[in-house]
């Protein structure tokens, strides 16, 4: 009687879905983390260098920076050299990614039913879940980047400054995080501080002073390093360097492409581990960011910091594509996604509030059924592409 008399109180918790969607997402991660016990795609290229970080402490790929590759070392020392070791820390990293996107979402001033609609189709969407189950960098550049919108949200401009740079230290995308918040900051009709120049100044700061640190962590020796500088213009030069025309690769494709045509990427065929949007996203992407413009333009926060988001992250890929040439691939995408999620959220919480505020009737009836009808179509399209369900795909 005690537990049955609780449990309404247990449901109106605020974070009673977020703990729920959290467990959930673990014992999914937890299922699959063993298989396969090969390495999968660019794992064949981070755990070899973490190994030899661990045995003889050199920088095999320095075009990459040295913080995501850490994270390996860290898991392979902490949990052995397996598929435990490897991917135990992205989803530690991919779970967090999601408590921090709900934060985001209620600091922005979006209401619980919204921030739970947005942070069940982000946890529950096929790419965030594919990249926070394989040892790759994209999964840490992503959650120290979703620190940054947050701390930044929460005024925390120096923290946020910093947390940008990290991201950046994970992987070189990680400096979208930047204009994703000057975007913000430079349409917010209100309450817009200077004091977010301490973002802007702290996070190359805080990039160059601690790639040498960790560089450092790995070699272990103060003469093999470069100086700060040179090391980042040696990162800037070899990435540059991979163009669509010195890469032939199947998967390489154009970032306005990933809109027009359902990209997928097979990261490894049984189970299929797929770098494929969800559909049930990637159908609604374009009317969603026309969706978040629109709601900024009356005024929402959380409509412009969406709008916001998605620019930087996704929008300024056109320019750096048409003038740099660098090649791209559709998981570049990854750090978008929750910003659709973002805007998606705030029109389904429109559908729920229409149907709690209006009379029963045919009307508000059909409103349920698609909002139903679209989350069910979600969860399927997880089902049916994640790498839980060994269904055949000939991708």
């Amino acid at each position: 009687m005690e537990i049955r008399r609780n449990l309404p109180r247990v449901y109106r918790w605020e974070y009673f879905w977020l703990c729920l969607l959290v467990v959930a997402t673990l014992i999914m991660h937890f299922v699959i983390i063993a298989s396969p016990s090969e390495l999968i795609l660019d794992e064949k290229h981070y755990v070899p260098e973490a190994r030899n970080i661990i045995e003889n402490q050199e920088i095999v790929r320095p075009e990459h920076p040295p913080l995501g590759k850490l994270f390996v070392v860290a898991g392979i020392e902490l949990f052995g050299d397996n598929p435990w070791g490897w991917r135990l820390f992205p989803v530690i990293f991919g779970t967090a990614t999601i408590v921090l996107f709900y934060f985001l979402c209620r600091r922005l001033n979006m209401s619980r039913d919204a921030t739970s609609i947005a942070t069940f189709l982000l946890a529950l969407e096929n790419m965030t879940f594919v990249q926070a189950s394989v040892a790759m960098l994209d999964v840490y550049c992503l959650t120290f980047m979703m620190a940054s919108f947050l701390l930044y949200a929460s005024r925390r401009y120096l923290s946020s400054g910093v947390a940008v740079g990290l991201s950046a230290l994970a992987k070189l995308n990680g400096a979208l995080a930047a204009p994703v918040m000057f975007f913000h900051w430079l349409f917010r009709r209100q309450g817009r501080s200077w004091w977010f120049a301490l973002t802007v100044v702290l996070a190359p700061i805080a990039f160059i002073g601690l790639v040498f640190l960790f560089d450092f962590a790995i070699v272990r020796d103060f003469s093999a390093l470069a100086d700060p500088i040179s090391r980042v213009k040696t990162m800037l030069s070899l990435s540059s360097s991979l163009t669509f025309t010195t890469v032939d690769h199947p998967s390489m494709s154009r970032p306005w492409e990933w809109l027009i045509n359902y990209e997928v990427m097979s990261y490894w065929y049984n189970p299929h581990y797929l770098a494929a949007i969800s559909p049930s996203i990637w159908a609604l992407i374009m009317p969603t960011f026309g969706y978040m413009v629109y709601k900024a333009v009356r005024g929402s926060g959380a409509g412009l910091f969406g709008a916001a988001w998605f620019t930087g992250t996704y929008l300024v890929w056109i320019p750096i594509s048409l003038i740099t040439d660098r090649v791209s691939y559709i998981y570049y995408f990854y750090p978008t996604v929750g910003a659709v999620c973002l805007g998606l959220g705030l029109g389904l919480s429109q559908l729920l509030d229409f149907y709690k505020r209006r009379q029963p009737g045919k009307l508000t009836r059909t409103v349920l059924a698609l909002f139903i009808f679209y989350l069910a179509a979600h969860l399927i399209c997880f089902i049916l592409i994640s790498p839980l369900f060994p269904i055949y795909w000939p991708w």
